[in-house]
């Protein structure tokens, strides 16, 4: 069985995670979180990184420094994961959705100005397989409204725009390290903060909305309550846990890059012959191989290729029901515009097997979209039986 995810172990994690248990400091906040903390600092080039017990509170700490209130409006994509739009809702805040891009799937820069209202607070960009959004724009048109600009960079670790870490250029960023991610610890998260004003507060929030992170420095004698805030912060076992995945980071983005590139110059000739069509990163984003997708012609082509996948034992995934058209997106937010791309790139899209050691399995893979290929989706009984030869782009097929 080739499955769509398999975890990779460096072979540090238990022994960081037996190190924290002999150090006695289990409930966080230790010397690994330490650790995790300042490799994130020194990686990304952000003011402070926060780690969290996920992405979603990460953006959940997000929405309260940015003081989300009642009626607010964050504008974002609908082809997202439903923590993004959680987030400020849970604060009385109304995601407004406007359109991606037909390239990238990201945000389309040039449809948000015109969703920006007397209510908009903040837009929240989300860089889709770990290839950015159009930032700069992004960034002018919130320093031109006075909004502030929240990274979902949920899987973006190790990407960048323009040389600048994903999650390091907007005013927050959002990191995910959740077991479907290239940087793993089960579950988890972190905060990057980029700006230094919300850096006192988001210590707060993190830790119930006390100012106990002060005590321990011994900044102050004794520690209160603050602020609003909640349980934020992740056990010691899952920061020695991530600390050991930090470490082989660039190993870790240096194996699935040759995986991604290795599906991208196999599939160059179906592209060109209209069977599919490939990712498209634009040339000042370095992507970090999060997931390799596919677009194909129709809904119905996706779903009878599903099939013929899973009939060899195969499983890629679709991904995202546009938040737009979910009940809970209309009860609680709008779209802007037209959201025509959303709508049909949600539908065409295919994830395929990506993973640190997918190795000879790749193969497996390509040869199953090879024959589709040369065969063509329709009318052909037996499709998965058929030989038509016996290499793909270099790639030995049988």
């Amino acid at each position: 069985m080739i499955p769509f995810n398999k975890i990779y172990l460096t072979g540090n994690e238990l022994d960081y995670i037996q190190q924290s248990h002999k150090e006695g400091n289990l409930s966080g906040d230790g010397t690994f979180t330490a650790k995790s903390s300042a490799w994130l600092e020194h990686q990304t080039g952000t003011q402070k990184a926060l780690i969290t017990h996920s992405c979603t509170a990460a953006l959940e700490m997000a929405a309260i420094l940015a003081n989300i209130q009642p009626g607010d409006e964050v504008i974002m994509p609908s082809y997202t994961f439903v923590s993004t739009a959680n987030a400020f809702v849970l604060r009385g805040g109304v995601p407004v959705f406007v359109d991606i891009r037909e390239d990238t799937l990201n945000i389309d820069e040039n449809l948000i100005e015109a969703a920006i209202t007397s209510r908009t607070k903040a837009i929240c960009p989300v860089h889709y397989a770990g290839v950015a959004c159009e930032m700069d724009t992004i960034m002018a048109i919130a320093k031109k409204h006075n909004l502030l600009v929240i990274e979902d960079a949920a899987q973006g670790i190790m990407a960048r725009y323009k040389g600048k870490a994903l999650g390091a250029i907007g005013h927050i960023g959002c990191y995910s390290f959740h077991e479907t991610k290239n940087i793993i610890s089960g579950e988890g998260g972190a905060i990057l903060i980029n700006d230094a004003q919300f850096a006192a507060r988001a210590e707060i929030i993190r830790e119930k909305g006390t100012n106990r992170s002060q005590f321990y420095r011994g900044q102050v004698d004794k520690y209160t309550w603050q602020d609003v805030g909640s349980s934020y912060l992740p056990s010691e076992d899952i920061a020695a846990f991530l600390f050991a995945q930090l470490e082989q980071a660039d190993y870790i983005t240096e194996r699935r890059m040759k995986k991604w590139q290795i599906y991208h110059d196999a599939l160059e000739d179906l592209e060109k012959k209209g069977d599919l069509r490939r990712p498209i990163v634009p040339a000042q984003c370095q992507h970090n191989a999060h997931m390799y997708y596919i677009l194909l012609d129709s809904l119905k082509q996706r779903t009878e290729l599903i099939a013929k996948f899973k009939a060899q034992d195969i499983h890629p995934v679709f991904h995202y029901i546009p938040l737009h058209s979910a009940p809970a997106g209309r009860k609680f937010a709008r779209a802007h515009g037209d959201m025509k791309n959303t709508n049909n790139l949600s539908e065409r899209l295919l994830r395929l097997p990506l993973w640190v050691g997918l190795a000879e399995k790749q193969k497996e893979v390509l040869k199953v979209l090879g024959v589709l290929g040369l065969a063509g989706l329709y009318g052909l009984a037996n499709l998965l039986d058929i030989t038509l030869f016996k290499t793909f782009n270099g790639i030995a097929l049988i």
